[in-house]
């Protein structure tokens, strides 16, 4: 199968293009900020192509990494009837527009927190002030914006972060909104639907987003997350089920997640929608695939491979260098070796920014230059884990981690999973998560 992967930013595709391969298929792979002296993301691994829009008529399969990269372009892709994975359309506003994720949710009867939408940060400001408690506040209507989402456990902590971004002339056309503050367990589940409806394998996945252990630090997203697919999930039938038929009725093909906070009573609260592929999300769900192109094709046919291997479990940790998840810096993260790559570990290690290089050997007291894996940018791969449990999972990901050898100061986050101790419990008295064991 001839495969176009399309990556604004280089998040994680990489990994996907590269697994194609080995599976078979021709792949070629476009990412907008390549740069082949300061990002030479995926050089020497793949056939990276300066301009997608050339190879659109050559691919069975054009697979989409961004909400709002080339919108209307790809929508008459699909129009037209090329089969295209993960493309805008009408189901990305449920992310970018976070109002219209919270009606969607509303129409398919499912409760959300109480919400308000303000279009200024004045007009915030004026309401968390009369508020005078904790509260979420979340940009609306721009994805790179997600990672702005703040939750302030006080007044005083959500007026300093509204009064910061005027501050620094933040501007948000379709306004933020605030949301009540939930108690209970964060848990989010996913599913990859198409032209068939849901595809057999419920994603449920427990996300750390902050950088450093114990959850503090910046907010990077996902770094590190522990995923099990099942085939029975009472969050997906509370949460996802009844999203169904509108998302097939919207011709949406791709995956789509929830996250939930879980009450003390056991109610799933949603907080947003993620209608793209995740990071490092794509990377794990890999963990669990047979061929992963295989699968898409089918699902974008309407009749996806049962290929996935359910309830086991896997955990993902990302490695990055500094200054992620800051400014990128070059100078510090391109062209960094990654020894000890062997064949016995390399099917638990997911490339994002890396390329094939040259790294030195010191033999018989002489330098030498020897071809190896070198890193093209701060997030550099993700390392996987299976097994039975979360602590077997987890275990796997982090001695693959420790084998690698990077001459600079790559770091990961090193208790991924290890919060699910003591949420495990509280999630199986309310019949969630079930057959999910932490040891």
């Amino acid at each position: 199968m001839r495969v176009l992967i399309v990556e604004p930013e280089a998040d994680g595709l990489l990994d996907l293009a590269i697994r194609g391969q080995q599976a078979g298929h021709q792949v070629r792979y476009f990412c907008r900020t390549y740069d082949p002296h300061r990002m030479p993301v995926g050089r020497g691994l793949v056939e990276r192509v300066p301009d997608w829009r050339a190879s659109v008529a050559w691919a069975d399969l054009v697979i989409v990494g961004s909400l709002n990269y080339c919108a209307a372009e790809f929508d008459r892709l699909k129009a037209n009837g090329v089969p295209v994975i993960g493309a805008p359309g009408p189901a990305a506003e449920w992310e970018l527009d976070r109002r219209a994720g919270m009606r969607e949710f509303i129409r398919a009867g499912i409760p959300v927190p109480p919400y308000r939408q303000l279009p200024t940060l004045d007009e915030a400001l004026a309401y968390v002030v009369k508020r005078d408690e904790g509260c979420a506040i979340k940009p609306c209507g721009d994805i790179t914006n997600k990672s702005l989402s703040f939750v302030a456990k006080t007044a005083r902590e959500a007026v300093w972060r509204l009064q910061r971004w005027k501050r620094d002339g933040k501007r948000f056309p379709s306004g933020v909104i605030v949301q009540d503050l939930v108690k209970g367990v964060e848990f989010a589940v996913g599913a990859w639907i198409g032209p068939g409806g849901f595809a057999e394998g419920w994603e449920e996945n427990f996300e750390e987003k902050r950088l450093f252990a114990g959850g503090v630090g910046p907010n990077c997203g996902e770094a590190g997350t522990v995923m099990r697919l099942t085939k029975t999930s009472k969050l997906a039938e509370e949460v996802l089920r009844p999203l169904e038929d509108r998302l097939v009725s919207l011709g949406y093909v791709g995956n789509v997640d929830v996250n939930c906070i879980v009450d003390e009573d056991g109610t799933p609260h949603p907080l947003g929608f993620t209608v793209r592929f995740g990071y490092p999300a794509i990377n794990i769900e890999t963990a669990l695939h047979g061929d992963p192109i295989e699968f898409l094709a089918g699902l974008a046919a309407g009749k996806p491979p049962k290929s996935r291997r359910l309830n086991e479990v896997a955990v993902g940790v990302v490695m990055a260098l500094p200054p992620y998840p800051y400014r990128e810096d070059p100078a510090n993260t391109v062209g960094v070796p990654i020894w000890n790559v062997s064949p016995s570990i390399e099917d638990n290690l997911h490339f994002c920014m890396v390329q094939a290089g040259e790294g030195p050997r010191v033999s018989e007291g002489r330098i030498e230059k020897r071809p190896v894996l070198t890193t093209a940018g701060g997030y550099v791969l993700v390392a996987t884990g299976t097994g039975d449990s979360v602590v077997e999972a987890k275990n796997e990901a982090y001695r693959v981690l420790h084998r690698l050898d990077l001459p600079s100061d790559a770091f990961w986050r090193d208790d991924v999973g290890e919060r699910l101790r003591g949420h495990l419990p509280k999630l199986h008295e309310h019949g969630f998560a079930t057959g999910l064991n932490y040891a």
